[in-house]
Parts: structure tokens; sequence; C-alpha cells
């Protein structure tokens, strides 16, 4: 078939590199425009758009893919599907009525479970054991089209969000082009998903990402660990705040919550059941560190408390 790709983060490149060496025929890419990064705040292609233009293929980069231009040019381009993964933007009826087999979408959770920008984040925050990834034809409802296939994968009680998302994005680029096959050769046919296991996974903001001490120890765990590495799972110390990296439960060991104890190799912090060892922290303008050698730089003694 001939195809068009559309995705914009690096979580997308598995699958593009995947669809560019399979039997399909990559003629174009679409991604959202480029964006400023950087202390200057230079504009800077989407990763997929560099990944786009190191295989010859041509890029798209509409501000909005409502627009008349784009359209025509997407129709010029004579896709017969458009496989997805992460591209930001929503797809008016007019967009998706023009591939044939429509926009077929690499989705990182088993549907119609987590629907929406944050699966992989909220499975880990509820204690999933399991999730996985899903291919679906895109309709105007969020996320509720008919499906193709799915993957299933393990969360393991280490992973951050990324760790998993990546895990799933090397496994999910598999599945699109396994999809792609099938829709291809008649071979697959779209399933509608089941009116029950709805659940919803909106994007999760800053200030989501800041530890409840009070919570948990399992809780603050799995906060900390969904928040990782974006947008960042957070505390404050004397007003100041601190990035969190993974932490360790130590349930032989309690602590009123948020308390600090400073040992020689480590920091243990309260919260509303047993202690957590920390792992690394990074405190603003400081290099990330680990918990015992950042408490011995400054100076930090037993009794502190995190949060306000």
């Amino acid at each position: 078939m001939r195809v068009v790709f559309a995705g914009t983060p690096e979580v997308a490149l598995p699958a593009l590199r995947a669809i560019a060496d399979s039997a399909h025929d990559l003629v174009g890419v679409v991604t959202r425009p480029d964006a400023p990064a950087g202390r200057g705040r230079r504009l800077v292609a989407s990763p997929v758009a560099q990944a786009a233009e190191e295989l010859g293929v041509p890029v798209l980069k509409p501000d909005h893919p409502r627009d008349p231009e784009f359209q025509a040019e997407l129709r010029g381009l004579a896709p017969d599907a458009c496989p997805v993964v992460a591209y930001g933007a929503l797809l008016p009826q007019s967009a998706l009525d023009i591939p044939e087999h429509g926009w077929i979408n690499l989705h990182f959770s088993c549907l119609p479970a987590w629907r929406g920008a944050a699966p992989v984040q909220h499975a880990i925050w509820a204690g999933d054991e399991i999730t996985g990834a899903t291919t679906f034809r895109i309709v105007k409802e969020l996320d509720a089209g008919p499906t193709y296939g799915v993957m299933t994968e393990r969360i393991q009680p280490s992973d951050t969000s990324g760790d998993l998302l990546g895990r799933l994005a090397d496994g999910g680029a598999d599945l699109l082009v396994r999809t792609l096959d099938g829709i291809a050769d008649g071979s697959l046919v779209a399933v509608e998903q089941p009116s029950d296991g709805v659940s919803f996974a909106p994007k999760i903001l800053t200030e989501d990402a800041q530890v409840q001490w009070s919570e948990p120890a399992v809780a603050v765990d799995r906060r900390i660990r969904a928040c990782s590495p974006f947008p960042g799972a957070w505390t404050t110390l004397e007003g100041e705040r601190f990035k969190m990296g993974r932490v360790e439960l130590v349930p032989e060991v309690a602590l009123p919550a948020g308390e600090l104890t400073v040992g020689k190799n480590e920091v243990l912090v309260g919260t509303g059941t047993h202690a957590v060892r920390l792992g690394e922290v990074k405190a603003f303008g400081k290099k990330q560190m680990g918990a015992a050698d950042w408490a011995r730089g400054a100076r930090v003694e037993s009794g502190t408390r995190f949060g306000n």
C-alpha cells in the first residue's frame, strides 16, 4: 500500500523506521511544525521530521490538519492508509476521509482501557500489572474506533513511564506493520470496541506530579515512576523545588509523612504508611545526584521535612 505516516516525537521513530523497511510504499510524512527549543529558543524540526528527511521522504508540517492546502497535498500523495503514532493534533473528518483505509493509530494501551493522551503514565499510576498497544482506525470520538490488533506487555515493578513506553514503541512498531499487511491483503477486519472497560488517561500536568508524602508508600512510588521522565515528579524543601527519581519501599521503617532520616549512604523519607529510600534527586539549577550525596552537600539533617 501507499502510506503516509503521521507522528511527531521520538517515541514514533521505531514505527516510522519499521514502515520504511516494510513492503509498503512510504510516500510522505506528516508532523507538527518546527518548535522553539533550547536556551536560544531556536526553531527545531520534530524527531519524526528529522528522520523523514534522512530517509528522503517528503515532509508535510501543517499548522493544523484542517488546512485546505495540507489536505490538497495529502490527496496528491494518494495514500491508501495513514499510520499514526503520537502525531499530536486532532484530525477533522475531511482529513480522515482522504485515504481509502483511513488513519490507523498505534495507541499505547489495551483499548478500551486508558483512552487519551497519557495511557502509559496512567497504567503505572493505577498499579496495572499488564498493559500493551492497540492498532485502531481513527474516528471522531477519542480513541474509540474499531480495533485491528493488540499486543500485551507486563509492567515491571521498577518501570518508569519512559522505560515502559520504550518497550511498547518497539513492540508496537511491529504490530503496526502487521496491521498494514493485514489491511492490504484483506486478512484483517476491524472490530468495534466493547462498551465496558472504558477508562480515560488525560494529560498529566506539572502540578499533578507533586509528590504527596501523606499517601501510602506504594502510591508515592507509582506517582514518581508514572511521572518519570515527564513531567517529572517533584517535591519542595524550604520552598525550593526538587525533582525526584525512583524510590525503594522500606516497609520495616516508619517515619512521619515527609520527614527525612539522613544516613551515611541513604536518605529515607516517611509516607502515609512506611518509609521509602530516595534514589536520585535534582535541585533547581543543579545536576542530578544520589540522595546521600545531595544530603551531604546541602547539609540536610534528619528531621527535616519535604513538602509544605
